[in-house]
C-alpha cells in the first residue's frame, strides 16, 4: 500500500459521510455506510457501480474484474460465484475492524454516548469462519480476496436484553475513519493467512498462539488452509491433527 491509498480512502470516507449526514442528520446514519466507502474507495468511478451481470447485481464491474464488497456472511456469495466467476475474475473485499470504538445511541432521544475503545482488535485470520462457508470456490483461480483492516466506529442502539440494554443490542451502523492496512491473498496462493512464526510442524494449539485467535478459530482456518493446500495435515498425536507447511 502507499500514502495515496490511505489518503484516497479518508476521502472516501469523508464524503460518503457528509452525504449521509446532510440527507439524514447525525447519529442516524445508514446502515450500509461502510459498504458505501469500500465501493467508493475500491473504484472511484460510480459509473462502474451497480452492475446487472447474469441475473444479480455486481457491487463494481470495470470492464475485466468483478469486485464484491462483502461486510458480512459470505453466505450470500453461494450463489453468485458460479455466475460471476464464469464470467470473469473475482474480488471479494471484506473489512475487519483493526481497531473498533462504540458509541450508543438512545432509541427514544437518538442521543448518542461518548465513543469508548473496545478491546477487541482483528485481523485478517478473522476472515476463516468466512471463508469456511464457500470453500468449493476457494481453489478457482479466477478467486481472489482483500482484507481490509479499518478504525471504525460502531453505533448500537439502547435496545439489548441486559439491565444497561448492550447485551443483545443490534447494531445501527458502522462509520469507518481510517484504513490501517490491507492483505491480499487468494488466486490459488493463501500463504498471507499462514503465520510466519509457526514451527515446522504445528498443531491447532500452535497456529493459535502463532496468529493470537482462539483454538476454535484457528481449527477453523486450518480446515480452510488445508483444503486449499497452504499447509497440510501430515500426522495425527492421539486427537490432534500435526500440520507443516506444503
Amino acid at each position: 500500500m502507499t500514502e495515496t491509498d490511505f489518503y484516497r480512502f479518508a476521502d472516501a470516507s469523508e464524503r460518503i459521510i457528509s452525504a449521509e449526514r446532510e440527507r439524514r442528520g447525525i447519529g442516524t446514519l445508514g446502515e450500509k455506510t461502510l459498504h458505501a466507502v469500500l465501493k467508493l474507495y475500491c473504484e472511484p468511478n460510480t459509473d462502474l457501480h451497480e452492475t446487472r451481470i447474469g441475473g444479480f447485481v455486481a457491487d463494481i464491474y470495470d470492464g475485466e474484474r468483478i469486485t464484491e464488497i462483502q461486510t458480512r456472511s459470505f453466505d450470500r456469495l453461494r450463489k453468485k460465484l458460479p455466475v460471476f466467476l464464469d464470467f470473469c475474475g473475482v474480488t471479494v473485499v471484506y473489512p475487519v475492524p483493526a481497531l473498533k470504538w462504540l458509541r450508543w445511541q438512545d432509541i427514544e432521544t437518538g442521543e448518542l454516548s461518548e465513543k469508548r475503545k473496545s478491546p477487541k482488535k482483528g485481523s485478517c485470520y478473522d476472515i476463516f469462519p468466512e471463508l469456511y462457508k464457500i470453500k468449493p470456490f476457494l481453489t478457482n483461480p479466477r478467486l481472489d480476496f482483500r482484507v481490509m483492516l479499518i478504525e471504525l466506529e460502531e453505533i448500537r442502539y439502547l435496545n439489548g436484553w441486559s439491565h444497561d440494554k448492550k447485551r443483545g443490542s443490534v447494531r445501527c451502523d458502522r462509520i469507518p475513519s481510517a484504513l490501517c492496512g490491507e492483505v491480499a491473498f487468494g488466486g490459488g496462493d493463501y500463504s498471507a493467512l499462514v503465520p510466519p512464526s509457526l514451527p515446522e510442524r504445528f498443531t491447532v494449539k500452535d497456529f493459535a498462539r502463532a496468529a493470537r485467535i482462539n483454538s476454535r478459530a484457528a481449527g477453523v482456518g486450518l480446515n480452510v488452509l488445508n483444503s486449499v493446500g497452504a499447509v497440510k495435515r501430515v500426522d495425527k498425536d492421539g486427537n490432534t491433527f500435526v500440520y507443516s507447511l506444503p
